[in-house]
């Protein structure tokens, strides 16, 4: 989709911080980051949320959850990370292309200390 953010990042017309690249998926820092680690997993494939992409594409949605642990562990995080799917703009979705926020390097425990 041309006018697509992440479909451009994609497509190589707008930059980004890419840490993981295959055939099918692509992750990139947050230009925002909320955490040390803030990496976004998106599938090259475009779909508006996750809740399509499972419901039209569930093994990439396997896969797009397989990138974000090999980003979780890339970054140094193992199996101690967040990763956090906003679907729909009441509940901060921004960009609607489908993307997993791979946060980690704080701690997230609630309450805080």
């Amino acid at each position: 989709m041309s006018d697509c953010l992440f479909c451009r990042i994609v497509a190589g017309e707008i930059p980004a911080d890419v840490v993981l690249r295959t055939d099918e998926m692509v992750a990139f820092r947050d230009i925002s980051p909320q955490a040390p680690v803030h990496v976004l997993v998106i599938p090259v494939e475009h779909h508006a949320n996750v809740a399509e992409l499972s419901a039209k594409a569930p093994q990439l949605t396997a896969k797009l959850l397989d990138a974000a642990a090999a980003v979780a562990a890339q970054e140094g995080l193992g199996d101690q990370f967040r990763l956090v799917f906003n679907t729909g703009a009441e509940v901060g979705q921004s960009v609607f292309h489908v993307h997993g926020h791979v946060l980690g390097g704080r701690d997230f425990t609630w309450p805080p200390g």
